[in-house]
C-alpha cells in the first residue's frame, strides 16, 4: 500500500502586531514539512528584494546648471551632493508613466523633500529628508522626472534618447523594500516533533507596507510557478479526490479495533493492558516498543506482524501521526 499522507502546510500567516509599523513587519507560518521552511524563506527573500516595483527619480533638470559636476550659486552643496539627497527620495506613484515632480525655492532656506510639488499621481513619503541648503541670494529650480522599476538601475539604463539640453540621467533604487531577514525553528505537531516554523522579517522604506510587499512577493512567484503545473483544475481537482478516497479508505483501516485483528487471547490482553486500542494506535509502535510491553513476547510480536500483514501494513509506521492526530481532533470536534 502507498503510503499517503498530508503534506503539512501553514493554514495562515500570523504578523506580530506589537511589533508591526508601516516600515516593519514580522510574520510567523507554521507548520512546514522538514525542509520546506528554508525554501520559502530563501526564495521570498529574494523576490522581496529584488522584485516589488517601487518608484525613484531617474533624471533631473536643474536651472543654470548643464552636468554634474556643477556648483550653483547661492547653495551650500555642490551638485554632486544635491544629486545624492534626491537619489534618496522615497516616492509613491500612482499610475504606470512617467510623472514630472518640482522644486521651486528661493532665499535662505533648508530644502527638504516637502518643498517638493507634486501631481497628484505622486505622492513624497520622506517629506523630512534634507535636499539642499540655500543663503539668502540661492535660488533652486529642478524637473525631476520619475519612474517605476524594480531594483537598482544604472544611469546608462536610464538614459533615453533626445533629452533636453542639461538632463542629467541618475542612478535609481526602486526597490521600496530596505532588508529581509528570515529564520527557521523546529515545531511539534501531535506526536511529530521535526515540522518547521518560518519566521520573516521585512523592512520598508514606507512607500509600502511590509504585509503588501510580501503579498505582492508571493503572487510573483505564483505566477512563475504556474507555467511549471502540466495539468488543469479538473485533472488537479481527480487528483485530490483520488488522494481524498485512498485518505479515507487509510483512516478507516486505523480506526479499526485491534479486535478485527482475531489475535490470541494473551496478545488481545497484552494489547488491552498497553491501551492500544486501534489498528492506528499499534502500528505506530516499533517493534522496540512492543517488546518492552509487560508479558508481551516474541510470539506475539510474530502474531501481530502477521495479522497486520493481510492490511499491507506493519509496526513503526510513525508516517502514519500527523494523520492520527488529525483522526483525534475530528473525534474531539
Amino acid at each position: 500500500m502507498c503510503g499517503i499522507r498530508d503534506l503539512q502546510k501553514p493554514k495562515n500567516v500570523r504578523w506580530e502586531e506589537e511589533t508591526l509599523t508601516n516600515t516593519y513587519g514580522k510574520f510567523i507560518a507554521e507548520p512546514f514539512e522538514p525542509g520546506i521552511a528554508v525554501t520559502v524563506g530563501n526564495t521570498l527573500r529574494r523576490m522581496l528584494l529584488s522584485y516589488i516595483e517601487g518608484a525613484a527619480v531617474t533624471s533631473v533638470k536643474i536651472e543654470g546648471v548643464l552636468h554634474e559636476f556643477s556648483t550653483l550659486p547661492g547653495m551650500k552643496e555642490d551638485v554632486m551632493d544635491l544629486l545624492m539627497n534626491i537619489k534618496q527620495l522615497c516616492l509613491k506613484v500612482h499610475g504606470s508613466s512617467s510623472q514630472h515632480i518640482f522644486l521651486n525655492v528661493e532665499g535662505e532656506k533648508d530644502v527638504t523633500a516637502g518643498d517638493i510639488e507634486c501631481s497628484s499621481g505622486v505622492e513624497v513619503v520622506n517629506s523630512d529628508l534634507h535636499i539642499a541648503t540655500l543663503d539668502t541670494d540661492g535660488k533652486l529650480q529642478i524637473d525631476m522626472e520619475v519612474n517605476n522599476g524594480y531594483g537598482y538601475v544604472l544611469a546608462s539604463e536610464n538614459k533615453k534618447d533626445e533629452l533636453p539640453v542639461g538632463t542629467i540621467v541618475i542612478d535609481s533604487f526602486f526597490s521600496p523594500v530596505v532588508k529581509v531577514a528570515y529564520s527557521v525553528e523546529v515545531v511539534r505537531v501531535g506526536q511529530v516533533t521535526n515540522y518547521e516554523k518560518l519566521i520573516l522579517e521585512v523592512w520598508t522604506n514606507g512607500a509600502i507596507i511590509p504585509q503588501d510587499a510580501v503579498a505582492y512577493a508571493a503572487k510573483t512567484l505564483k505566477d512563475h510557478l504556474s507555467i511549471f503545473i502540466n495539468f488543469s483544475e479538473v485533472e488537479e481537482k481527480e487528483v485530490e479526490d483520488s488522494v481524498d478516497k485512498e485518505e479515507e479508505r487509510i483512516k478507516a483501516l486505523l480506526r479499526m479495533t485491534v479486535e478485527e485483528l482475531e489475535l490470541s487471547v494473551r496478545s488481545a490482553n497484552c494489547l488491552r493492558s498497553s491501551d492500544l486500542n486501534t489498528i492506528g494506535e499499534l502500528i505506530t509502535k516499533t517493534e522496540h516498543e512492543m517488546l518492552r510491553t509487560r508479558n508481551f513476547g516474541k510470539k506475539s510480536l510474530t502474531e501481530i506482524k502477521e495479522k497486520l500483514t493481510m492490511y499491507n501494513l506493519t509496526l513503526g509506521m510513525k508516517e502514519y501521526l500527523p494523520l492520527m492526530e488529525k483522526l483525534r481532533e475530528e473525534q474531539r470536534g
